[in-house]
């Protein structure tokens, strides 16, 4: 009954194919029915009702069972199938589950926050963002700078009006930005080469190699997203501030990481208030080129889609102690492949080198075993070092384990990623709670 929403992975690429694809795309929007029926527990009683899922053609896109509390012989089952009440083909299955089984239900719609469904979705959410790039503090050294906020504008406008699927706009660079560029860049190579993990290395020297990446000229997005897409099928979108952590979030789901398109100001470039493109291009990047750290943050993002607020911010959590500050250990050594660190010159040393002084500071971090559960509920500062960081035993642990933890994240349904439609399927009937 699942047949129309396994993977396709040996489709020839001939006229047929978008036919496929809006098959599979239509899968998607197909209205949902969810039922709660009673079987006797005696050999064959499942089948008894399955066969008439395929006799009308209805795909069965969720079951479980569990012992019925009022009738020790009797199961509970919970099924959830494509159909409408009023169709024909729906209303002939409904009739024959009530002579087959006892006290059928028809349920309501499971309530969740608004989610995207579909990459293009992204366009929804994209602008909404909770600080934009032409909104600088009094203390930014770019404040009084009339022409870099002019040129913080033409950069934040060029995001707001780009819509998914476009080739990401070419960004001529100016001297000052390329020489601010050059001056993080040099200034952190010595740094990652001694406390960097090695695939964060392994794929910055691809990427210098097929991106343009160089101490004298700043990479475009649309190289970077093109590489990424053929290493992991991540993917760079630009943007023009910072989003709330649920619409953030919710682009790793589709292997979209938001990308800020501005630089911090000349005048010193070994400091920033803010993430942006030293950030995202020297500590983002080249991180999703791995495929374990990319299936790691899409498992971020699958579990944030109709999550709770609670679970969005527990999650966030998750993100902040790995994605931007997560270490590992590496031949007896801690080595970071967070972007936080990777992007920073003085906490790079700090948590990692076990010698002090170091970043600047005699103090040490407290390392503890990555365990999501617990990075979910520990509170983390944003303008200092971080007193706590987690520490991996690889990639692969760090994955597994936030694997097992997003399970766990209570949601009446189950997402999956279609990666050949960019489209997320769930396996139940859910309604929206509130609008975009």
């Amino acid at each position: 009954m699942l047949r129309h929403l396994l993977p396709v992975r040996r489709v020839a690429l001939t006229n047929s194919t978008p036919r496929i694809a809006s098959r599979l795309f239509s899968v998607y929007e197909q209205p949902r029915i969810s039922i709660l029926t009673e079987i006797p527990h005696q050999p064959g009683a499942l089948y008894d009702i399955l066969k008439y899922f395929w006799k009308y053609d209805i795909d069965l896109t969720h079951i479980e069972s569990r012992p019925s509390k009022r009738d020790s012989n009797g199961f509970l089952i919970f099924m959830d199938f494509y159909g409408q009440v009023g169709d024909t083909k729906t209303d002939k299955l409904l009739t024959e589950l009530r002579k087959q089984c006892s006290n059928t239900l028809i349920l309501d719609e499971k309530e969740v926050p608004w989610f995207p469904r579909q990459i293009n979705d992204l366009d929804k959410i994209a602008n909404r963002v909770l600080d934009a790039g032409t909104d600088l503090e009094a203390d930014h050294p770019g404040f009084h700078d009339k022409v870099y906020r002019a040129r913080r504008s033409e950069l934040a406008d060029i995001a707001m009006n780009y819509s998914q699927g476009t080739p990401i706009p070419h960004i001529t660079y100016t001297q000052n930005e390329i020489d601010t560029w050059g001056a993080v860049f040099d200034r952190l190579s010595e740094l990652q080469e001694k406390y960097a993990c090695k695939e964060y290395l392994h794929s910055l020297a691809l990427m210098k190699r097929y991106c343009g990446y160089s101490n004298n000229r700043i990479p475009q997005a649309q190289d970077i997203s093109d590489f990424l897409m053929t290493q992991t099928g991540f993917r760079l979108r630009p943007v023009a501030g910072l989003l709330s952590s649920r619409d953030f979030l919710s682009g790793l789901a589709f292997r979209v990481f938001f990308s800020t398109q501005y630089i911090r100001h000349h005048s010193k470039p070994l400091y920033t208030p803010e993430p942006d493109i030293c950030h995202e291009l020297l500590g983002h990047a080249p991180m999703f080129a791995d495929p374990d750290f990319a299936d790691f943050s899409q498992e971020i993002g699958l579990a944030s889609l109709g999550a709770s607020d609670e679970d969005i911010e527990k999650l966030a959590a998750c993100y902040w102690h790995s994605v931007e500050f997560g270490l590992l250990k590496e031949n007896g050594e801690v080595k970071a492949y967070g972007a936080g660190l990777l992007s920073s010159f003085g906490e790079l040393e700090y948590s990692c080198s076990p010698d002090r002084p170091a970043g600047g500071t005699d103090e040490r971090p407290e390392l503890r075993p990555w365990d999501p559960k617990e990075a979910g509920m520990t509170q983390f500062p944003i303008t200092c070092y971080q007193p706590i960081y987690f520490v991996a035993e690889s990639l692969g642990d760090a994955k597994d384990k936030m694997r097992n933890y997003c399970e766990h994240v209570k949601k009446p349904f189950h997402a999956r990623y279609n990666p050949l439609t960019s489209t997320v399927w769930v396996d139940r009937a859910v309604k929206f709670a509130d609008g975009i």
